[in-house]
């Protein structure tokens, strides 16, 4: 006797009556025994042979008493062929064994009908499911570790491809596996998450049984899980952890990014407790997308942002879903390109920027589209509750990250939905920034975040605009009485908290100057800026008194500040009467700050100056970030239509401002990109409207 080589296929569907026999795959009957069957069967009538055919079809399904037809052989056959192979496998004879392994690990191979005159010697396809019901009843013996290789070619099988009957059967197979084994639970639980990666159908598709749309194959995989979570309630900790582990790599693609995130927020859905988390998921690795695009763009030629902010324009008629109509294309196309660009570092580098570009869009887009819902009623409890969520996930991954360039707007927009939320949203960056024992660098950021909201909230309400300016100024009283009696100059090393705040008090009077006028002359037109320039205006309490002390008072605060802020600020202030520091700003510019840095205070040398020469001014003065600037991504900018506030120049301000204020509506694709990176404080050189 010749020992058997499976090649499986699939079917769907029972055996027809006149389907030759079932052999046994792992135990070929003898010349002897079929001579002695062929002769009694010429010895029995018609009527005696369908008789006997009859009692031979066993009808037997564990799950829900379907009956299968297996032909010559019942299914207590194929049980005791299985148990027999699985105990002669422990006796250390592998040959059977080894068939069973064979057969589940090439179960992709498309059935070949035996040449006319030879034997049938490979599995039709329903049969597998046969063998899968059997080794069902064999767990008592296959959850040894010594058959743990059988376990791993049947959960490495494509079982999602083959018809509804193959799933229920695996997945019975699943729950006994775990039940009698709990060792198996990781395996399981890792084979079904690594699946969530899958997207094109040749991942799923079996041959010589129907196609499984993706629809059909996520609901296959989510009801899988679902009841081995029922069956198995302390699995939702492993999987827990498996879901974080199994996260697709950054370097991945938008398609296996997003697959795996529709994935996960279906996982929610059935395990509630497991829905923060999920979002903390998601939301950790946009940011570590976003921060990493952000270097890589500034260490890139504006050539080829250009190029990359022009790739991305040809595809902005794409929504957000259309990640899965790609993914129905089977070809290579991806590696075909990464061929053809090797050639052309340049278009690598185009295509490797694009695509993070694209793939943190649509999560962004996502999470917009999952968020939304939730603020139906903004004002209701539970809109407050997904807030909350968003605020915790804003302060513990968002703030700390200063590259960070557009996750912060999910907060943006949610904040500005009622007036409880932007509340607190404030609340917590006040809180943030002001807090004694808070790290300087996230005093900073809380303030830029603060002023940053308050300039270019749409929806933010003047009364709160107002309230936060006194507010900063307040506080900016309270530092300077700290700071002053130790202060020789300007200094952002020793006194940062206080640079963090002025800087942030300026850019909110440059965007909204206006809320902060309380009357003004019968001729002035609130909605002409221009009608302002010259008057005599009322501002707010004690506002132009109070920053008057703070920029000419010993801090110097002005010599601190972003340049490009300190410009625009003194042009508004002078032409709307506000305040007049050009001379200021001239005299500053014969200061050096490196002769007050507070190293040099104790060895005597505030003058000399001698250990920074190398250093430029711009080291020692603030950056000039503020993390609400304009939002670029083309898909899910749209959900910022109605929250934003551009910056526009006021037409007769000064001569450079006589032509239109929004340069970049006029030349988007030269400017458009500097969105992407950073842009400037207050955009001086046009705006970033759509």
């Amino acid at each position: 006797m010749r020992p058997f080589s499976p090649a499986p296929r699939s079917l769907t569907g029972t055996l027809p009556r006149n389907t030759p026999p079932v052999k046994s795959i792992l135990k070929p009957s003898s010349l002897l025994g079929r001579r002695k069957e062929q002769h009694e069967q010429r010895g029995e009538s018609p009527e005696a042979q369908d008789a006997s055919s009859k009692r031979r079809k066993v009808f037997f399904d564990d799950i829900k008493n379907v009956t299968y037809e297996v032909g010559r052989r019942t299914m207590d056959e194929v049980k005791l062929e299985v148990r027999m192979a699985l105990e002669a496998h422990l006796r250390g004879d592998d040959g059977q064994y080894d068939g069973l392994k064979e057969m589940f690990a090439n179960d992709k191979k498309r059935y070949l009908p035996p040449i006319v005159g030879e034997e049938e010697d490979t599995l039709k396809p329903h049969e597998l499911q046969v063998y899968l019901m059997a080794l069902t009843g064999c767990i008592p013996i296959l959850k040894s570790k010594d058959c743990n290789g059988l376990v791993k070619a049947i959960l490495n099988c494509s079982w999602l491809g083959r018809d509804a009957a193959f799933v229920k059967v695996f997945t019975h197979f699943l729950a006994a596996l775990v039940s009698a084994q709990g060792s198996y639970l990781n395996q399981v639980l890792n084979m079904i998450v690594g699946k969530f990666h899958d997207t094109r159908p040749s991942a799923w598709r079996v041959p010589d049984f129907p196609e499984v749309s993706r629809a059909t194959m996520r609901e296959r995989l989510h009801s899988t899980l679902q009841y081995l979570l029922r069956m198995f309630p302390s699995a939702i900790s492993v999987l827990e952890n498996l879901l974080r582990t199994k996260f697709p790599f950054l370097d991945d693609s938008m398609r296996v990014h997003m697959a795996y995130i529709h994935n996960l927020l279906q996982v929610k859905e059935y395990v509630p407790d497991l829905a923060e988390d999920v979002y903390d998921m998601i939301l950790d690795r946009v940011v570590k997308i976003d921060s990493q695009m952000q270097l890589d763009l500034e260490d890139t030629d504006d050539d080829i942002t250009a190029a990359v902010m022009y790739a991305l324009r040809e595809n902005a008629q794409q929504d957000a879903a259309g990640w899965e109509d790609e993914a129905d294309d089977d070809s290579d196309t991806e590696s075909v390109d990464s061929d053809d660009l090797d050639y052309d570092q340049d278009a690598v580098r185009i295509k490797t920027l694009k695509d993070s570009v694209e793939k943190m869009d649509s999560m962004l887009d996502t999470l917009f589209e999952v968020y939304t819902p939730h603020f139906a009623n903004p004002g209701s409890d539970k809109a407050f509750d997904m807030f909350t969520t968003i605020l915790r996930e804003f302060d513990q991954m968002v703030l700390p990250t200063y590259k960070s360039r557009h996750t912060q707007f999910l907060i943006f927009h949610f904040a500005q939905q009622h007036e409880r939320l932007t509340d607190a949203f404030c609340g917590q960056l006040i809180a943030s920034a002001f807090q004694s024992n808070t790290p300087n660098i996230m005093k900073q950021a809380a303030a830029a975040y603060l002023a940053s909201f308050v300039a270019r909230g749409a929806l933010v309400p003047r009364n709160l605009v107002r309230t936060i300016f006194m507010l900063l100024i307040h506080h900016l009283d309270q530092y300077r009485r700290k700071y002053e009696p130790l202060c020789r100059g300007p200094d952002l090393k020793r006194f940062h908290p206080y640079y963090s705040l002025v800087q942030a008090t300026l850019y909110i009077f440059c965007f909204r100057w206006q809320d902060l006028v309380v009357s003004a002359p019968e001729f002035v037109d609130p909605e002409d800026p221009a009608s302002y320039i010259g008057q005599d205006l009322e501002w707010i309490g004690t506002a132009r008194k109070d920053l008057s002390t703070h920029i000419f008072g010993k801090l110097n605060p002005l010599k601190v500040c972003a340049p490009v802020i300190v410009e625009e600020f003194a042009k508004l202030a002078h032409r709307l009467n506000f305040m007049y520091a050009y001379p200021l700003i001239e005299s500053n510019k014969r200061i050096r700050l490196t002769q007050f840095l507070s190293s040099t205070y104790s060895t005597g040398g505030a003058l000399r100056d001698s250990g920074f020469d190398n250093q430029e001014e711009s080291f020692h003065q603030l950056d000039p970030y503020f993390p609400f600037d304009p939002y670029q991504l083309p898909v899910s900018k749209r959900w910022l239509t109605e929250d934003y506030v551009n910056w526009k120049s006021i037409p007769g301000l000064n001569a450079e401002d006589d032509e239109d204020s929004d340069d970049f509506e006029d030349d988007e694709d030269d400017d458009a990109l500097e969105g992407l990176e950073e842009g400037t404080a207050t955009d001086s050189e046009g705006d970033y409207s759509e």
